[in-house]
């Protein structure tokens, strides 16, 4: 008999222990207060970040349309605006229909974009002798930005009067640009010019004003 209680006794002790073991141990009043604290941090930060990539995103689209539609920003192709721009630059441009003489300027030709500088406007005269000098009714043009004279590929009548609403443009890099001296490109039409060159985005070494 006394073996046996001792065995139920055993018994119970093991259910108690295995009751115990069931019951979980309940969280403080301070450690309720701490999760609570990181499930409100979690949710404000998931907030705050996705107002963030919201606004970036209203930001990014913002800028395109202003860079589409107010200004542009265009890559330069090519030398023919060497030494002032060169190929792969990154440069913005501004609307702009008040074009004076020394600006350079984009605008389409032929499905593609050019850029070249403004020599004259309408009613202007241009004469460009045979080793390149060009002058503007009488007057001829210091051109520092530009490294070699050329005639280039000249075939207009010279002397040539600038039409009403077109420019005369001219790359600075004489001896390889295709523009107004070229009855194929001629006087561009001031409806075709996207505008005028004020900026250059990249290379960065290279950043600032044109």
């Amino acid at each position: 008999m006394r073996l046996s209680g001792i065995k139920q006794q055993r018994m119970v002790n093991s259910r108690h222990m295995k009751d115990e073991k069931k019951i979980p141990d309940l969280p403080t009043a301070e450690q309720l207060h701490t999760e609570l604290k990181r499930i409100q941090y979690n949710q404000n930060f998931a907030k705050t970040l996705w107002n963030t990539i919201s606004s970036l995103i209203v930001i990014a689209a913002a800028a395109l349309i202003v860079s589409m539609i107010f200004v542009p920003v265009l890559r330069v192709t090519g030398t023919s605006m060497a030494p002032t721009l060169s190929n792969d630059e990154l440069i913005l441009c501004i609307k702009n229909s008040n074009f004076q003489n020394g600006d350079i300027v984009a605008f389409y030709y032929n499905n593609k974009i050019l850029l070249k500088r403004v020599i004259g406007v309408a009613g202007d005269k241009i004469d460009i002798s045979e080793d390149g000098i060009v002058s503007r009714n009488g007057e001829q043009l210091q051109e520092p930005y530009v490294n070699e004279l050329d005639a280039g590929e000249c075939d207009i009548d010279l002397p040539y009067q600038v039409p009403d609403n077109r420019i005369f443009v001219m790359g600075d890099h004489r001896a390889v640009s295709i523009d107004s001296r070229s009855s194929a490109v001629g006087c561009i039409a001031e409806e075709y010019v996207i505008g005028k060159v004020f900026f250059r985005l990249w290379p960065w070494e290279k950043i600032g004003t044109v």
